[in-house]
C-alpha cells in the first residue's frame, strides 16, 4: 500500500491480484504487465507506459492516468470510476464493460478503442479523439462535450 515505484521497469511483470492502492507509479514501465485483477485505488500512474497492459476487473478508482500510454491496453470490466484520463492514449484499447462513471478522459485519444457496453455515465469527453471508437450499448447518460 502507498509503494513508491516511481519510473520502475515493471514490463511484463505478473501482478495478478497485486495491493497496489495509492502506489505511485508515475513515469513507470508497465508495458505487457498483468494486472488482472489488481487493486490500483488512487494509484498514481501519471505518464506510465502501459501499452498492451492487462487490467481485465482491475480495479482503478481515483486513480491518475494523466498521458498515461494505455495504447492497446486490456481494460475489460475494470473500475475506472472518478479516474483521471486526461490526455491519455487509449487507441486500441478494450475497455468492454468498463465503468467510466464520472471519469475525465479530457484530450484523451480513444481511436479504435472498443466501449461495448461500458458505463459513461457523467465522463467528461470534451477534445477527445473518438475515431471509430464503439460505443454499443454503452451507458452515456450525463456524458460531457460527446
Amino acid at each position: 500500500r502507498g509503494a513508491k515505484l516511481t519510473r520502475t521497469d515493471l514490463s511484463e511483470a505478473h501482478l495478478q491480484g497485486a495491493e497496489l492502492h495509492g502506489a505511485d507509479l508515475i513515469d513507470a514501465n508497465l508495458r505487457d504487465a498483468d494486472l488482472t485483477d489488481a487493486n490500483l485505488t488512487g494509484a498514481k500512474l501519471k505518464g506510465a507506459v502501459l501499452y498492451k497492459a492487462n487490467f481485465k476487473n482491475a480495479v482503478l478508482y481515483t486513480a491518475n492516468l494523466r498521458y498515461a500510454d494505455l495504447t492497446g491496453a486490456k481494460l475489460t470490466g475494470a473500475n475506472l470510476r472518478y479516474a483521471d484520463l486526461t490526455g491519455a492514449k487509449l487507441r486500441d484499447a478494450n475497455l468492454r464493460d468498463a465503468d467510466l462513471t464520472g471519469a475525465n478522459l479530457r484530450d484523451a485519444n480513444l481511436r479504435d478503442a472498443d466501449l461495448t457496453g461500458a458505463n459513461l455515465t457523467d465522463a467528461d469527453l470534451k477534445s477527445a479523439v473518438l475515431y471509430k471508437a464503439n460505443f454499443k450499448n454503452a451507458d452515456l447518460t450525463g456524458v460531457k462535450d460527446l
